[in-house]
């Protein structure tokens, strides 16, 4: 077992204790205990306490590491080491007691992401993987992108904008066009889980554009541990802090990228 596994092994218990945590406080969620960070995004404690919990327990495992997470409970970065978290990916679906939402969990080492954990709190799916593992996994089982060779075969995932809308029309031209020319689009809601699904193969293949680093840093590291393709907009490597991506099988990245580029880089 390497170190990466080891740390990952880990990481996925952390990960299934906040996911724990999260779904046994969901019923006492009401409108008194919802705070506003911007337009149309949300957090609660549940989100603080979660990340919370996931600060203190990852401390114990790589106690050099620094952090980068969404609640900013840890603010402190380290040379070499940054846990990147998102304590609930999909905090509008929480608080609507709407599904998928996630626990997401990444390892950066320098400029590299070394491990990946996607917990799926309401279906209780942990999908995850290491720097040196041959795949990735769903509950101990290996997982693999789909084989769709083309966008008219695929089903794609998005998010839809909740405060930056400068490109709206242009992403509305992208709905219409895969709406027409693919099996359907999907906006389940978290990106950390849609990036999983498309690891899996139950997407072919996902986009959006204003997103967070710990929004897609796990999920994108699954996808190409998994077989898949990940970029930014332009085909470039900014998709972790360049707030755009794109992911795929691979089978369907050049046809997929293309039409994104064709609506979205105007």
């Amino acid at each position: 077992m390497n170190q990466f596994e080891e740390l990952c092994l880990k990481t996925k218990e952390i990960a299934k204790k906040a996911g724990a945590f999260i779904k046994e406080q969901q019923s006492k969620i009401k409108a008194d205990v919802i705070e506003t960070k911007g337009m149309h995004d949300f957090v609660t404690y549940v989100d603080k306490t979660a990340e919370e919990l996931i600060v203190s327990e990852l401390k114990k495992i790589l106690p050099e590491a620094g952090f980068i997470a969404e609640e900013g409970t840890e603010t402190y970065r380290a040379d070499r080491f940054n846990w990147i978290i998102d304590p609930l990916d999909g905090t509008t679906n929480y608080i609507h007691g709407f599904s998928p939402f996630a626990v997401s969990i990444a390892l950066q080492e320098n400029d590299e992401i070394v491990l990946g954990v996607v917990y799926e709190i309401s279906l209780a799916e942990c999908f995850y993987s290491w720097k040196g593992a041959e795949g990735a996994y769903l509950n101990g089982n290996a997982i693999h992108v789909s084989k769709a060779n083309t966008v008219d075969a695929s089903l794609i995932a998005t998010g839809f904008p909740y405060y930056d809308y400068d490109l709206l029309k242009n992403f509305m031209a992208t709905l219409e066009y895969f709406i027409i020319n693919s099996h359907g689009v999907r906006r389940p809601g978290s990106a950390a889980t849609d990036l999983a699904y498309v690891a899996c193969g139950r997407f072919e293949a996902f986009y959006e554009y204003s997103l967070q680093a710990w929004d897609v840093a796990a999920g994108s590291f699954l996808v190409k541990q998994a077989g898949g393709a990940v970029c930014d907009f332009k085909g470039g490597e900014d998709y972790i802090f360049g707030k755009e991506i794109i992911a795929s099988n691979g089978l369907v990245q050049e046809e997929f990228k293309s039409v994104v580029q064709k609506y979205m880089l105007k």
